[in-house]
């Protein structure tokens, strides 16, 4: 139920105006589309567009985000995250054009880790970005995610096609299918 509770603390930071909107990334993200992976932080995807303060040059400021967890009781550092209700949770601001684009597109769902749990409304990235922020990062994580999306097919081809040729991804996409054999 950490996972929940973590959750719920997020939606408290949109409602108080801590954080305008975020999304679940990373591996949590990718657990709504293929079997689970082994993580150990949530990885948050948030706006600052229309943060009161926050910085209007691209440079993000968390002191929103770290002044509202600290007045909650969360000032414990694990790793790059907030510990969060168990959970150490890494805030990643909207960096560049595909992670907007992300962001916007993000799937409204109800989460819960067990099925006999109620879940919490939240925002999750859809396979497509996640898959394409894989292979923007490249790391063997990121690989090992994107092979697992292509061996379950759990995304959208032509969906996938539009968005790494609108990032110029393309390209680099059919690279990494040829090297690990996808295609």
């Amino acid at each position: 139920m950490a996972m929940q509770k973590t959750l719920e603390v997020l939606n408290e930071m949109v409602a108080a105006g801590a954080i305008e909107r975020y999304a679940i990334g990373g591996a949590v993200a990718a657990y709504n589309y293929i079997e689970p992976g082994l993580t150990e932080d949530l990885d948050i995807l948030v706006s600052f567009e229309k943060i009161q303060g926050s910085a209007k040059s691209g440079l993000a400021v968390l002191t929103p985000i770290l002044s509202f967890l600290a007045q909650r009781g969360y000032a414990e550092f694990r790793d790059v995250g907030v510990v969060v209700e168990g959970w150490p949770v890494q805030f990643i601001p909207v960096a560049n054009d595909l992670d907007a684009e992300a962001l916007d597109q993000a799937l409204d769902i109800d989460f819960a880790t067990d099925p006999d749990e109620r879940g919490v409304p939240t925002r999750v990235l859809r396979a497509e970005h996640i898959i394409a922020t894989a292979l923007k990062l490249g790391r063997p994580k990121d690989h090992m995610r994107m092979a697992a999306f292509v061996e379950s097919q759990a995304y959208d081809s032509d969906a996938l096609d539009d968005v790494l040729t609108r990032h110029g991804l393309k390209e680099k996409w059919i690279k990494v299918g040829n090297q690990w054999g996808w295609w």
